[in-house]
């Protein structure tokens, strides 16, 4: 580079650790400087800068909240910007704004036993026994369901450890389980009980309310927490 300055090179003249892309790539998104992803967006620089310097400049006079407020007419009339680069930042940002409307907006809500047996309503003609945990974030949201056992329910089939080690990484504040009766009686067996007792006082230990624990037939249903067993 011979004295050039790293403003005026090409970015592609930089050391690997200073490319943006190749930062991502490495280290993860999370991990890039806002100027950095800027860069990556804008693609390309101007005569006598690159993408990064670029980046740090407009950055420099329309910090991240500021940015996200301009229209294309002006943001495409920034220095250096252009209708192309400015077409490209807006359609990043609109794509995020609607995933993260999405992510809330459909998220379901469990508030009665209605709500729960709605999500478990297949389970109603499965020939085995089934075993389905549903997730809830701390407003109720469902944010993840997952069968997690199939065959005649024991103790030492259901581990407590499997279901709540699932709610920790999917940080659930709660957690509703509801498996069926194929024989078409909803009472709970003693195996039934011994498991919800287990269920119950690990969700304690872990800090995850356990909601409630329905037994679903054909045409019928048993609510542990209706039976106060919960």
């Amino acid at each position: 580079m011979s004295g050039q300055p790293k403003t005026a090179c090409k970015i592609k003249e930089l050391p690997l650790a200073e490319r943006p892309r190749e930062k991502l790539i490495e280290k993860g998104a999370k991990n890039l400087k806002d100027s950095e992803l800027l860069a990556i967006m804008l693609g390309s620089g101007v005569k006598g800068k690159n993408a990064l310097a670029l980046a740090e400049e407009i950055l420099s006079d329309y910090p991240k909240k500021k940015l996200l407020n301009l229209d294309f007419q002006k943001l495409s009339a920034l220095k250096s910007i252009g209708e192309a680069k400015a077409c490209v930042i807006l359609a990043a940002q609109e794509l995020v704004k609607r995933a993260l409307a999405v992510k809330e907006d459909t998220l379901p809500f469990i508030s009665n036993i209605n709500d729960i047996i709605a999500q478990a309503a297949y389970l109603r003609e499965k020939q085995r026994e089934h075993f389905l945990v549903l997730y809830l974030n701390g407003r109720g949201e469902m944010i993840y369901k997952k069968p997690m056992f199939v065959g005649t329910l024991n103790a030492n089939l259901v581990h407590p450890r499997e279901i709540f080690a699932l709610a920790l990484r999917q940080n659930a504040a709660a957690v509703v389980f509801v498996h069926n009766h194929p024989s078409g009686n909803p009472e709970p067996s003693e195996s039934d009980l011994t498991i919800n007792k287990q269920l119950v006082e690990a969700g304690k230990i872990m800090g995850i309310a356990a909601v409630d624990h329905i037994i679903l037939t054909k045409n019928k249903f048993v609510s542990f927490k209706q039976r106060r067993l919960m």
